[in-house]
């Protein structure tokens, strides 16, 4: 068993969407953020929220791109399997990806370069009343399918001896969720924070059924950087570079959440800096000596599996496949 993501909202279950669709808040405001200096050009893609674009905010701020030779042209999207496609045609050299898109590099789509973080946002939500998973059989529960939300549902059902269709499932994205739970149309719903806290302002005593860490560390829900297939087998170089900007960035961004926080903010320009906290509030963010020594000592590689195990279950994977086959747990540690 094991989870998927928070922020792949019409993401992996959904399929791959249309690469017309790529950016979220507008290229022309991100793109090309890092400066107009020289060094070796590089595409990137991330998320416009806190673990999606922290490090990238950290890079810009402290100037890490420069400092190890880059020149990075930077785009924003709605979601890591839009990244995957973007990655495919050639758009882009690197992306991120939510755990619920983690499908894709196990299925040979691109590669993971590095692990960015743990989610522990995701919940199931119920309607005042309801004080169990139990008892949400038969009832409506909302279910943004192929996201952590989708996932930490699955897992609680299991959990009480029941499954997917013990409930009456409605999918619906993040932002129909959020305005069906508070006019009372669903009984339930798989969804994360900070929407919860949203959720939170109309229905002030929800219940919280079920959170990430009910399965931690047996189940746990890592974001990643990945890179192309062939730039990263064909351009060593390139990735250690890469490599050397996000663990730089990764190490300030542990030291100091709260200076992140605001650094983010600054840099995806109209995000509300009270819901970047709450976002890193509900996140764990590992200094990269001790994601090296994780992803040496096989912890990384039980992440993963735990996803690729659920990830068969869901029908998105044939088989539980090898970390080792799309992620160089070397090559993070050198």
């Amino acid at each position: 068993m094991s989870p998927l993501s928070r922020r792949t909202l019409l993401a992996g279950l959904v399929g791959l969407g249309t690469t017309a669709a790529l950016t979220a808040c507008g290229d022309d405001e991100q793109s090309g953020a890092g400066g107009s200096g020289g060094g070796e050009a590089v595409k990137l893609g991330y998320i416009a929220d806190f673990t999606g674009a922290s490090l990238m905010a950290i890079a810009e701020d402290k100037k890490l791109w420069a400092q190890h030779g880059l020149k990075p042209d930077l785009k924003v999207f709605t979601n890591g399997p839009l990244q995957v496609q973007a990655l495919g045609a050639g758009d882009l050299d690197f992306g991120y990806l939510g755990p619920g898109a983690m499908w894709l590099p196990a299925s040979g789509k691109a590669r993971v370069i590095a692990i960015n973080s743990l989610g522990f946002a995701d919940r199931v939500i119920a309607q005042p009343g309801i004080t169990s998973i139990a008892a949400l059989k038969g009832k409506k529960v909302g279910v943004p399918e192929g996201t952590s939300g989708d996932m930490m549902v699955r897992l609680a059902l299991r959990r009480a001896g029941l499954s997917i269709d013990d409930v009456q499932k409605v999918a619906m994205d993040a932002s129909t969720v959020v305005t069906a739970f508070g006019s009372g149309q669903i009984d339930a719903a798989g969804i994360w924070y900070p929407l919860i806290g949203t959720i939170k302002k109309r229905v002030p005593d929800l219940a919280e059924l079920a959170r990430n860490e009910d399965f931690y560390p047996d189940i746990s829900f890592p974001s990643a950087y990945v890179g192309r297939s062939d730039v990263v087998t064909g351009k060593p170089d390139l990735v250690k570079k890469v490599l050397a900007v996000l663990r730089a960035a990764n190490d300030e961004r542990a030291a100091d959440v709260d200076r992140t926080v605001e650094v983010t903010a600054k840099f995806l320009k109209s995000a509300p800096v009270d819901q970047l906290r709450a976002e890193a509030t509900n996140a764990r963010f590992l200094p990269s000596a001790e994601l090296a020594a994780k992803s040496t000592d096989g912890t990384v590689a039980g992440w993963l599996t735990g996803l690729n195990t659920l990830f068969k279950d869901l029908g998105k994977l044939p088989d539980v496949v090898d970390p080792s086959t799309y992620y160089d747990a070397a090559a993070y540690a050198s």
